[in-house]
C-alpha cells in the first residue's frame, strides 16, 4: 500500500480507502461486512470512510463493531454529517449548529471511539448561513472530537468561502469528497483548481463508476444477480452510466487494461489516483476477495500514452460539465 498526505496538513491516508455506503447494514450481513474490513486491513488499507446517513446510521455501528480492539492510531477513520435520520425531526438534518453538535456525539458512539481523523459536511446546506456551519465545526476540532474537518461535493465557489472561514477560525479544512471517475470527471475544471489553491485534497468515491468499469455490465446483456443495478438505492445512481453507448466503450478498454497487466476495476482505480489533487480512491466490496482485487492498483503508474488511449476510447460518453458537481 501507498500513502499520501491529505490536503495540506500532516495526515497520511492510504491511497486505497474503504468504504461502506450500500453494503454495511444493508446489502451485506454483518459478518460478511466485517471480513471486509478484515481483508482492508490486511491489504494496507488504514483509511475508512463512512456517514451517519449510510443505512440510516447502521453501517456506522458496523464499521465501529468491525474496528474494535484494532490499535486507534493505527487507521483513519472519517464520517459525514448532513443528510436526515432516525426520527428525522426539524432540527434532525443540514448544518446548522444543533444537528452538527448532536451528530458528531452519535457517531462517535456509534463507531466506538473517542474521535474520528476526519468530519465532513456531506452537502452543502445553503439554508444555514456558513460561518454558523464553519464554527460548529471548529468548535467540534477543538474539543477533540475531530482532528481535521472537510466536505463533500462541494463546488468551487463554496470550498473557496469554506476555506477562508477555517483560516480566520484557524481551523484544518483539508479535503473534498467528489465522484470521480473515468466517466464522471466534473471536477476537474474547477473543483480541483479550487482545491489546489485552498490546501486541499480529494477523497474519490465511485472510481469505478458504481461497478460499470468492471465491465460486467455488457449492452443488451443481462444484469447480473445482486449487483449495483439491482439495488433499489444502487440502481439510481447507476442508471446515468447503463446506455448502450457507454457500456460498449467500456468493453473497448479491455485491451488497454491488459497491456498493463490490469483488469478493469483496477485499471479504474489507478486512473483517478493518476491525479496529483486525488489522495485516496474509496473502494467499496461485499466480498473479501473484492477487496484484495482492488487494492492492487495502488502505486500503479499509467504512462501518458496509456491515459491518451482511454481518453480517446471514452470520447463522447465522459461528463465533463462543472455544473454537475452536485449531482445525487
Amino acid at each position: 500500500m501507498e500513502f499520501r498526505r491529505l490536503g495540506r496538513s500532516g495526515l497520511n491516508i492510504s491511497e486505497i480507502s474503504y468504504g461502506n455506503w450500500l453494503t454495511h447494514g444493508s446489502q451485506v450481513e454483518e459478518d460478511q461486512a466485517t471480513a471486509c474490513v478484515r481483508a482492508a486491513l490486511d491489504a494496507g488499507i488504514t483509511t475508512f470512510d463512512t456517514a451517519d446517513v449510510y443505512a440510516n446510521t447502521a453501517a456506522e455501528s458496523v464499521l465501529g463493531r468491525a474496528l474494535a480492539g484494532e490499535r486507534r492510531a493505527s487507521y483513519e477513520l472519517f464520517t459525514k454529517v448532513y443528510w436526515p435520520t432516525g426520527p428525522k425531526g426539524p432540527n434532525d438534518s443540514g448544518l446548522g449548529r444543533k444537528h452538527v453538535m448532536e451528530s458528531i456525539d452519535a457517531s462517535l458512539k456509534r463507531l466506538q471511539t473517542d474521535y474520528v481523523d476526519l468530519y465532513q459536511a456531506h452537502r452543502f446546506d445553503r439554508t444555514v448561513p456558513l460561518e454558523e456551519t464553519m464554527l460548529a465545526f471548529a468548535d467540534v476540532v477543538r474539543s477533540g472530537k475531530a482532528l481535521y474537518i472537510g466536505v463533500s461535493e462541494w463546488n468551487a465557489e463554496q470550498i473557496t468561502r469554506g476555506a477562508a472561514l477555517a483560516r480566520e477560525l484557524n481551523v484544518p479544512f483539508i479535503s473534498n469528497q467528489p465522484q470521480y471517475s473515468m466517466l464522471w470527471r466534473v471536477v476537474e475544471d474547477q473543483v480541483v483548481p479550487a482545491s489546489e489553491r485552498e490546501g486541499l485534497s480529494q477523497i474519490v468515491w465511485s472510481p469505478i463508476a458504481q461497478g460499470v468499469l468492471t465491465g460486467k455490465y455488457t449492452p443488451g446483456g443481462q444484469i447480473p444477480e445482486g449487483s449495483r443495478a439491482t439495488d433499489e438505492s444502487g440502481s439510481k445512481m447507476i442508471a446515468r452510466f447503463m446506455r448502450d453507448e457507454v457500456l460498449e466503450k467500456v468493453q473497448k478498454l479491455k485491451p488497454i487494461a491488459d497491456e498493463v497487466g490490469l483488469s478493469l476495476a483496477q485499471l479504474a482505480v489507478a486512473w483517478v489516483l493518476q491525479n496529483p489533487n486525488v489522495a485516496s480512491a474509496i473502494i467499496g466490496a461485499s466480498r473479501p476477495e473484492q477487496v484484495h482485487e482492488n487494492v492492487k492498483a495502488a502505486g500503479v503508474k499509467l504512462e501518458a500514452e496509456v491515459l491518451t488511449k482511454i481518453d480517446e476510447v471514452l470520447e463522447g460518453v465522459v461528463e465533463t460539465d462543472p455544473a454537475l458537481t452536485q449531482a445525487p
